[in-house]
This record gives C-alpha cells, sequence and structure tokens, in this order.
C-alpha cells in the first residue's frame, strides 16, 4: 500500500512539473479542471437527485424513516465517490492507482470499526425485521423501557422511572428480545397461598369471584383458578386473568389488593412460613 500512493503522490508531481514548464499544457489543464469542476458540479446533483428519488420510492412503500434515510445516503455516498474518481480522471490522474489506495484504506476503516459496523448492520436488520417499534415496551439486553428511539448504532429506552437507556443494536440483536405490547391481550400470573386450616373450595370461589368481578378483566380468554402446589407452609393457587395490555399494571395491582381483602374478609388467611420444632426429653440413667 506505501509503495502504491509514493507511485501516485509522484506521478502527480511529475504531472505538476510538466504542466509549469509548458504554456500549452497549462492552458490544456485549466480546460480539463473546468471539465473536472463541470463533471464535479453536475455529478454531485445528479447523486442527489437519484438518492432522494431512491427516498420517495422507499416511502412510498411504507419502510421506516430511518432505513429510508439509510439507503438515500448509502446511494448518494456510492454515486458522490463515482462522480469523484470521474473528476480526477479527467485532470489526468491515474483512477486505477487512486481506487486501490481507496480500497485499502476502506479495509483498514472497516477493521477499526469493526465494532460499529456491526451496530450498523444490527441497527438494519432490526428497521427490515421490526421486533419492535417506537412507544412498544420491550425487554432487550436484559433490560426493560419504552422504545423511545431507534438509531442505527443503538437503540433508546425510557424505564419505568423515566430513565434513558441506551443500548447498542448488537447487543440487542444478540439476545433474546421480549415485545410485550405487540399483542393487544397479557395474562396476569398470581401465585396465592392461604393456610392449610381454610377450606380451599371456598378459598378458590373467593379467588374467582374476585377476577370475575373486576371490570377490566377479560370474559374471553377465560380466567382461571386452579390449585397449583402443596407449599411447605401454604396451599397454593395459580390465579391467572387475561387483561388488555394497557391495563395489566392497573389491574395488577388492584387484584392483589382486593384479593388480600376478600380472602380475610371469608375467614381464610396468609400463612406465614413456619417451622415445628419438636422437643424430646431423654432421661439419663
Amino acid at each position: 500500500m506505501a509503495e502504491e500512493n509514493q507511485n501516485l503522490f509522484q506521478q502527480i508531481k511529475n504531472q505538476l512539473t510538466d504542466y509549469m514548464s509548458n504554456p500549452e499544457m497549462l492552458l490544456d489543464v485549466a480546460q480539463s479542471l473546468l471539465l473536472a469542476l463541470a463533471i464535479y458540479w453536475v455529478g454531485k446533483r445528479i447523486a442527489r437527485l437519484v438518492s432522494n428519488m431512491t427516498g420517495k420510492g422507499l416511502t412510498r412503500t411504507g419502510n421506516e424513516a430511518i432505513l429510508v434515510n439509510f439507503i438515500k445516503n448509502i446511494v448518494y455516498y456510492i454515486l458522490l465517490t463515482v462522480v469523484i474518481v470521474m473528476a480526477l480522471g479527467q485532470l489526468g490522474v491515474q483512477t486505477t492507482s487512486l481506487i486501490a489506495v481507496m480500497g485499502a484504506a476502506g479495509l483498514a476503516i472497516g477493521l477499526a470499526l469493526k465494532d460499529s459496523l456491526s451496530n450498523l448492520a444490527s441497527g438494519v436488520m432490526l428497521v427490515l425485521t421490526r421486533p419492535f417499534k417506537k412507544g412498544d415496551f420491550v425487554e432487550v439486553a436484559g433490560t426493560s423501557g419504552k422504545v423511545t428511539g431507534i438509531r442505527l448504532f443503538s437503540t433508546i429506552l425510557h424505564s419505568p422511572d423515566n430513565k434513558e437507556m441506551i443500548i447498542p443494536n448488537g447487543q440487542i440483536t444478540a439476545d433474546i428480545i421480549v415485545n410485550y405490547t405487540t399483542e393487544d391481550k397479557r395474562r396476569i400470573d398470581l401465585v396465592i397461598g392461604v393456610s392449610y386450616d381454610d377450606d380451599i373450595r371456598e378459598a378458590k370461589k373467593i379467588l374467582q369471584d374476585t377476577i370475575t368481578s373486576h371490570e377490566l378483566v377479560l370474559s374471553e380468554p377465560a380466567p382461571v383458578v386452579m390449585l397449583k402446589d402443596l407449599g411447605a407452609s401454604s396451599v397454593d393457587f395459580v390465579v391467572r386473568p387475561w387483561v388488555k395490555t394497557e391495563d395489566y399494571w392497573t389491574v395488577y395491582g388492584e387484584l392483589m389488593e382486593q384479593i388480600k381483602l376478600n380472602i380475610e374478609a371469608g375467614g381464610c388467611a396468609f400463612p406465614y412460613p413456619q417451622t415445628d420444632v419438636h422437643l424430646h426429653q431423654v432421661n439419663a440413667g
């Protein structure tokens, strides 16, 4: 690569020396320079026009704005590079050597920025596959929050306590993505324990009546109350009502409060973890 750079710079130096020693060649240089500037001026506008047309076409087909802007910029800079090479070729620069130098420089930059390029590729994949969109509540890379922005290199989440979290896109695509707002319904899973001394039929009825009487609990799918486990200190029921996704936390909190009140009002009890210790007296002798 160093040898190619040296040859290119030597070639430009030799051409400048020849031009300065020959007035006719200076005139040719001026004409070539004007033509090169014209090529650059016209080519740059054509590149911008083509990139804008590409963006409009992608927008009409319903693509995300971030993907549209990304492809627009890629198209523009590729075309602009071609225009610059054409303009330099008009000036007599050997474009073959220039392209080789640009390729080597691009490779070096790519290796130095491999992590950033990985995040860039992941950002494009997120836009193409659309596992979530702005406004969704998701769990990605071990972090939960509301999506407020999807960028090429990172995704912005806001936590429930209003903290902004910037997560590299590479970490998101390398892990499980949980989207809590994709579906319009969610199931609340509660485990409620009652005492072994309580009537489990009465406890089950109290739980069933509590969830079915809540106005935000859906009748379809039907809520479920069933015995789950005979624990060390309690008889455990699983309570599974379905709600609209936007009502999840409202219903969750209200049901937890109402279940406690109704269980206690119905004569049942929430047991504390306990251990029975039996002492045996041993007579000496």
